[in-house]
């Protein structure tokens, strides 16, 4: 699977795991230099706190693109520092 922004690739891998739709990615297979930390976090009632990233590719920002959550309930271990995507980012294999 591959996430696309902006005609960049930002992440690859075969090893994505579907939860509610959406494809995390392992955080070793995202392309660093695209990701910028956010302060955004929001609450997930079964899967903890999430964290964002703001994904910049050739000069442009996508604010909180892509989420994380670094520490996870029992329900979620599955996806633990895995990175999923929204907000226009395409994820096609």
């Amino acid at each position: 699977m591959k996430a696309i922004w902006n005609d960049t690739v930002i992440a690859e891998s075969d090893e994505t795991v579907v939860i509610e739709g959406n494809h995390y990615f392992p955080h070793e297979n995202i392309k660093k230099e695209f990701f910028k930390p956010s302060e955004t976090h929001t609450v997930c009632p079964w899967k903890g706190t999430a964290f964002y990233y703001t994904v910049e590719v050739n000069g442009k920002s996508n604010t909180d693109a892509a989420w994380y959550y670094p520490e996870v309930s029992e329900l979620a271990k599955g996806i633990k520092n895995y990175v999923a995507f929204w907000r226009g980012v395409k994820v096609e294999n």
